[in-house]
This record gives structure tokens, C-alpha cells and sequence, in this order.
């Protein structure tokens, strides 16, 4: 039997258009031979489509698209991802996440995902009703036993029972988002399953971003000895065809390296953001430090140096070699550059805020990272950092309503973390593109790109520059935070495996730095719920992952 895997980068709610896409993609299959093609998990609808799968109309509109499709699926079996009605009522979940088998013109078969995660980014258990029954098919002589992603995550049925009943393959759609190594926890698994029921398994995910998420394709079969027979590319639409038995190998990607890798899903991620919203244009406040830096890196890779504006914006505290790197960045990228001097803006907001300033308290500041405690006095400049950033915010968000851009926001995860970025300042923009990237992740991406390159399209000056929001004179962060590469050390402890702070200190992390970073993270929630959505790259992102509650006394 020859097997189709179609790798496709499908647009939530865009019925019609995934529908086209889909028929498209199972005339390339016919025409390459294929006797079965297999489509992603709910690609007909998108996924995820979240509450829209609540809708019964959408529901329907999917269920008759479904239908029609059906006429393409001549001379070849097709397996479409779809949300399928649940019949008889029920309660406020109206689908199944289904997989249409399509042959002759005609609905022949359909599954119904059984396991429904609900942890980390998924809510399955929120919108489908699970199904009940495992499914085992006829293509070309061969038994196909059919299952739904999360269905194979966890040993047993449904794939157990299938193989049992004489599957020689197991084909399985998938809607698998990317979190740095996931590629490589996948094949693992595939491994083990293809070894332990002694068949095939034919693995073809989505490809694509959806707001937060990023889908890494990586499609793949493995024989039944656990050994990769093909493997698609990774971040790309393809159309990964494998003989099943194989006699010699089929197409084998090489899987990208973590830089690489990482660097992919934000360029990916941030291209569907801008394109599948309409945008046409996006602006980058441009400091000359290493996270606008990597931002700038990332829209221009993405949309191309026409379609980026780099915004640069000098205060009095800014120094004129930052100034001057951030000039080199926007001319090596070929993007245009907007110069706009804020010193007359801050004097005006000064004045007309000096006499509500008399002797009354600021607020909090990137040089301060903490909200303010009521009970300790505040320093004097904090109130003025912040003005600079709010200024450079609101110009950001003129040019924004003027062209029509979408403003890329620069602070990363470190900084997203504790709290220490300015709310309506540089948090200001429309897309965080480096949002669940930590700081020490940042400069290894930014070198990752320079050696791609070949050249520095970043200055060496900008890698080594000691960090510094550069609000007032000489500052730098680690006036406020432990050093980035401590700091994200006791982050990825406490934000992404949920330690305690005995078990951080117990491994070896410093027990005052941990108080501190708890104590920050914790009272910074209220920011992170107020910040532009960003692409996951990390195994627990804010947001979709990793939901606390803005009042909150547990100091555990």
C-alpha cells in the first residue's frame, strides 16, 4: 500500500478555504499513486477552533463541507479530520472529534476520538464528547486501524484493540503542538507503540500557527520495529508518501537542530499571526539591545524586509552605541527605519505632571520589577522610567492606527516572568513574539541567526553589552534581577516543573535568589494577563498553560 501523509497549515473557521486545500491535497496524492491519504486531526474546521466548536451551526457548516468533499476521494481513500455532530442532543458539547474515511465518492467510515486530553494547552474534554469504539478499515488488501493523536499517547486501546484484530497499520491524525524537543518525544513514542503491537503507524500532524500555538508537522511512519521509515519536514507543508511494507526507506528529513528548531516555530508562528489576521505591515520598537534585536530578526525572516518597520526611539539615557546598533540592525535587514527623538515628549509630560508629583510616590518600573509594596518608600525616578516607556508605547501605537500595522512587543520570558517591563509601555503592541523565549535562550537564537548567516546582522557589541533597560543613567538590570543565566534557571524550576522552594533549594538554587524570583513571579500576574499573545515555544508558556488566579495569598 502507498500512504500519503498531507502535511497541510489549515486556518481556523476557514471552512470553505481548508475544504479547497484539502480537495487539492487528495488530487496530489492520487496523482503521486497513493492508495491512502491521510489529513491532520480536525483540519477540516481548524484546530483549535476553541468555543467556535460550541457552535452548532459551525458544527454544521463542517458536517456539510465534509459531505461534500466526499466527491474528491475517487481512486483513493482519504482520512479528513472533522467536528463531527453528536446525535441525539446531549449537553452543551455538540461534536466528536471525528476522522471521515472517504472513498468513492462517498462517506464510507467515520471515527471518534476516544482519550480527550485536558492539561496543558488542550480543553478537549470541553468540547467533544468522546467516542467509544475502535475502527479498523480495508485499503488496498490491508487492514488501516484508525485513531485520533491523544489515542496513541497512552498504551491500550484504541490501537491495542486494532492491531489485535489484524491491523497492519495504525494510521494516526494529529493536531500536536510544538514545545522545544517535542519532535523527539514523539518518534520515542511512536517507537515503543510501532515495537509493542508489531505494526505500522502512519503519524501526520498539522503544520502552522493558531494565536498562541505553533503546529511543527514532522509527520512520520514507523516500521514495526520502531525505526523511522519516513519523516516530513519540519514547519513546512508536504506531501510525505511511503510505501507500506517499505523495501528501503522513504523520504527522511533531517530534523533541525533546538536553535534551528526554536527559530523555525517563531518564524512560522509569527508569519500565520500576521498573514491569517490580514495584517500587511508590522512595527518593531527598536532599542539596540538583544531582544528587539531578535525581534526585528524574526518579522523580517518572516514577512520579508518590505513589509518591516524598525522604530527608533532616543532618550537622553540612551547611549549612542546602543543607538548606533540599533541603526546597523534595521540597515543589515534592509527594513526601513523611523527615527524619533523623545526628549521634548518627556520634558512636556514632566511639566505637565510636576505638580501631581510633589511629594507623592511613583509606581512600578522596569527598574523596579515588583509592584510597590505600600510599605516601603519608592524611589524618586521610577515614575519618569516609566514615562519613557509609556511615550515610546504611545508613538508605537500612532504609527500602528496611522499605517495599519501590527506592533511586535519585545520583552521575552524572563522579563514577562518577574514583572519587569512597563504595562502600556513596552508591553504595548499587538503580538509577543518572543513572549516564552527565556533571556539566555535570546542571545543563542541571536547567534544561531549571525552564523546562519555568515555575517553579523547583530553586533558583536549587542551580544556583549551587559543588559540594560537604559531608563536612567547607568542602569543595567541586574540592578534588580540575579544574573539571566541564575535567574532562568530558578524560572524554568518553578514556572515550567512547578517546584516549591524547598525542593529549589534542595537542588542546588541560592534560597534568597528563589524567594525573591517567587515573590516577583507571583505578584506579576496581573501584568502577564494584560500582555499581547505570544507564540509557546516552551513545554509551560503563560496563558494556555499555566493559569493562577490574580488574587492569590498562597506563598507556599
Amino acid at each position: 500500500m502507498r500512504v500519503a501523509l498531507a502535511q497541510i497549515d489549515p486556518t481556523v473557521g476557514d471552512i470553505e478555504g481548508n475544504s479547497a486545500k484539502i480537495a487539492e491535497w487528495i488530487g496530489r496524492a492520487r496523482g503521486e499513486g497513493a492508495d491512502l491519504v491521510v489529513f491532520p486531526e480536525l483540519c477540516l474546521p481548524g484546530y483549535p477552533a476553541e468555543d467556535l466548536y460550541l457552535k452548532r451551526h459551525f458544527v454544521e457548516a463542517n458536517r456539510r463541507a465534509v459531505e461534500d468533499l466526499a466527491a474528491e476521494a475517487t481512486g483513493v481513500v482519504a482520512l479528513v479530520g472533522f467536528a463531527e455532530p453528536v446525535s441525539g442532543g446531549g449537553d452543551f458539547r455538540h461534536a466528536h472529534n471525528s476522522l471521515a474515511v472517504l472513498a468513492g465518492g462517498e462517506v464510507r467510515a467515520v471515527y471518534r476520538k476516544s482519550r480527550l486530553p485536558n492539561y496543558s494547552v488542550f480543553d478537549e474534554q470541553r468540547y467533544f464528547v468522546p467516542g467509544e469504539e475502535p475502527a479498523v478499515v480495508e485499503v488496498a488488501g490491508l487492514q488501516v486501524g484508525l485513531t485520533v493523536c491523544e489515542d496513541v499517547w497512552v498504551p491500550g486501546p484504541p490501537a491495542q484493540a486494532e492491531a489485535a484484530a489484524g491491523a497492519s497499520l495504525i494510521a494516526n491524525p494529529s493536531g500536536s503542538p510544538y514545545h522545544r524537543g517535542k519532535g523527539r518525544e514523539r518518534e520515542a513514542m511512536f517507537a515503543e507503540r510501532a515495537r509493542a503491537y508489531g505494526c505500522h503507524f502512519a503519524f501526520c500532524n498539522l503544520v502552522g500557527g493558531q494565536d498562541e500555538l505553533v503546529f511543527d508537522g514532522h509527520s512520520l511512519v514507523v516500521g514495526p520495529d520502531g525505526e523511522v521509515l519516513a519523516r516530513a519536514a519540519q514547519f513546512e507543508e508536504e506531501l510525505l508518501v511511503c510505501e507500506i511494507p517499505a523495501a528501503s526507506p522513504g523520504r527522511l528529513a533531517e530534523p533541525l537542530s533546538e536553535p534551528a528548531e526554536v527559530y523555525a516555530a517563531l518564524v512560522l508562528g509569527l508569519r500565520d499571526y500576521v498573514l491569517k489576521n490580514g495584517f500587511r505591515h508590522v512595527g518593531v520598537a527598536l532599542s539596540g539591545g538583544i531582544d528587539s534585536a531578535l525581534v526585528a530578526l524574526l518579522a523580517v525572516d518572516a514577512l520579508g524586509p518590505d513589509r518591516v518597520s524598525c522604530v527608533v526611539m532616543p532618550s537622553p539615557h540612551s547611549s549612542v552605541e546602543t543607538q548606533a546598533d540599533a541603526r546597523t540592525i534595521a540597515a543589515n535587514l534592509g527594513a526601513e527605519t523611523i527615527e524619533i527623538a523623545i526628549e521634548s515628549a518627556m520634558s512636556a509630560y514632566e511639566d505637565a505632571l510636576a505638580p501631581s508629583f510633589q511629594g507623592r510616590d511613583g509606581e512600578e518600573s522596569p527598574g523596579q520589577a515588583l509592584p510597590r509594596d505600600p510599605t516601603r518608600p519608592s524611589e524618586p525616578d521610577l515614575a519618569a522610567e516609566n514615562l519613557q516607556a509609556r511615550i515610546r508605547g504611545n508613538l508605537m501605537m500612532a504609527l500602528s492606527n496611522k499605517h495599519g500595522w501590527l506592533v511586535l512587543t519585545t520583552g521575552n520570558k524572563s522579563e514577562m516572568s518577574v514583572g519587569y517591563a512597563t504595562l502600556y509601555g513596552d508591553m504595548a503592541g499587538g503580538f509577543a513574539a518572543i513572549k516564552d523565549v527565556p533571556k539566555t535562550l535570546v542571545y543563542e537564537l541571536v547567534r544561531h541567526r549571525n552564523e546562519a548567516a555568515g555575517r553579523e546582522l547583530v553586533p558583536a557589541t549587542v551580544l556583549e553589552r551587559a543588559p540594560s533597560a537604559e531608563l536612567r543613567p547607568d542602569q543595567l538590570d541586574s540592578d534588580s534581577l540575579p544574573p539571566y543565566d541564575l535567574l532562568d534557571r530558578v524560572l524554568e524550576a518553578y514556572v515550567e516543573r512547578d517546584q516549591g522552594r524547598e525542593e529549589m533549594i534542595a537542588g542546588g538554587l541560592p534560597a534568597e535568589v528563589v524567594d525573591d524570583v517567587v515573590r516577583m513571579v507571583d505578584r506579576s500576574e496581573y501584568k502577564r494577563r494584560q500582555a499581547a499573545p505570544g507564540i509557546r515555544i516552551t513545554p509551560r508558556a503563560f496563558g494556555r498553560d499555566r493559569r493562577l488566579p490574580i488574587t492569590n495569598r498562597f506563598r507556599g
